[in-house]
């Protein structure tokens, strides 16, 4: 999840998160473990993505999820405006390119990928809807966004503290008004998860509880097709 306004594609900040490294930590913890275990199963669960598909990770961050779907036999690349996580990037992962762009302005071709995904990456961009209609100018089956959810237990715990302060909540409304001037119109897809972001064991069975076509998870997930 996203850290910072300057950096798409971190996760959100623990108050002691200061470096990549410190992000990408933070996945090793139970709690970032499990929110990004939860948030990738929802993510592919509506992607279903074929094996060689070719994927852009708009604000990709450390690069966690981008290593994450090329394991899976994807052929990812990986964009984000921050140098010092594009460097982490490389680091981990040398055979995936990381590459410095604007999600407003991707340097690419249009239909040059099969999908595009933004993990909580566009809550720090505006206007999203121009970073939106730039992710459809270059993929060609769809593209899928996981935003932070406005009506959800994290928004009422987290909104304007930590790493989340700056961050934009939206909700199926808000996506429903950015997709309004694509062509072509997508179909739009809304599912949620991280019911209850404290990860612990009242949290996971919480989560194996709700279905995901209930819009009151922290992570709103929304596939355009």
């Amino acid at each position: 999840m996203v850290g910072d306004r300057e950096a798409p594609g971190k996760p959100v900040a623990e108050p002691w998160m200061t470096t990549a490294a410190d992000y990408e930590s933070w996945y090793a913890t139970p709690r970032g473990r499990w929110i990004a275990d939860t948030e990738f199963a929802l993510m592919l669960k509506m992607l279903r993505p074929d094996a060689g598909a070719t994927v852009l990770d708009v604000g990709s961050g450390t690069g966690h999820f981008s290593r994450r779907l090329a394991a899976l036999d994807l052929d990812v690349v990986s964009v984000d405006p921050d140098m010092g996580m594009l460097a982490y990037a490389r680091s981990a992962d040398d055979t995936i390119p990381a590459i410095g762009a604007d999600a407003r302005a991707l340097p690419f071709a249009d239909s040059t990928f099969d999908y595009c995904i933004a993990i909580t990456s566009l809550c720090f961009v505006e206007p999203p809807a121009r970073a939106l209609a730039e992710m459809w100018r270059v993929c060609r089956q769809g593209a899928f966004l996981g935003l932070l959810n406005r009506r959800s237990v994290l928004h009422a715990k987290k909104r304007g503290h930590g790493g989340y302060r700056g961050a934009r909540w939206d909700t199926r409304r808000s996506v429903q008004g950015w997709t309004a001037a694509l062509r072509p119109r997508p179909s739009v897809a809304c599912a949620s998860a991280v019911f209850l972001p404290g990860g612990r064991r009242l949290a996971r069975q919480v989560e194996s509880w709700l279905p995901s076509r209930l819009l009151w998870g922290g992570f709103l997930a929304v596939m355009l097709r």
